[in-house]
């Protein structure tokens, strides 16, 4: 299984909103800076994430991102949905039906390929891994001197 960055940059930028969620919304450039990301690109990685409702996007000077939901309300599947689309990592293409399966004997295809049902089996698994952890559970995990690093970097002076 592969992501894109933007997965882990999504989640790590959830991480740093939820520990500044008292502060004014944080403009994507200052976030950016927090992982020395590029702006530009990780504003592309944000845009699902405020349209999926898991962050809030506030126009104008004083704008920028904050969480739109509770951390306990927001799983990992919920992130990793918003940037990566509906796409299903494994698509069968019914390969074992080309070739030497041109001969098989009518209805030999009748049931689903076992490699489709495997992948089709341990997908699931992952999603429901990834439906049962949330932003939450990330926090509660992460060191407290990583939420006060945050908190001190964005408030220093640009």
């Amino acid at each position: 299984m592969r992501m894109s960055e933007g997965v882990e940059w999504g989640l790590h930028c959830c991480l740093v909103l939820s520990w500044l969620d008292d502060l004014a919304p944080l403009p994507v450039g200052r976030l950016a800076e927090v992982f020395e990301l590029p702006p530009q690109y990780l504003k592309k990685q944000l845009q699902p994430l405020a349209k999926a409702g898991i962050l809030a996007s506030e126009p104008g000077a004083r704008g920028g991102y904050r969480l739109a939901r509770e951390p306990e309300a927001i799983t990992l599947m919920d992130v990793v949905a918003a940037i990566e689309g509906g796409v299903d990592p494994f698509r069968c293409t019914e390969v074992r039906r080309r070739g030497a399966g041109t001969l098989a004997e009518a209805g030999e295809f009748a049931h689903p390929c076992g490699i489709s049902v495997a992948m089709r089996k341990a997908e699931l698994a992952w999603r429901r891994e990834l439906a049962g952890q949330t932003v939450a559970d990330l926090l509660a995990a992460a060191p407290p001197a990583a939420a006060q690093r945050a908190r001190r970097f964005v408030q220093r002076v640009a």
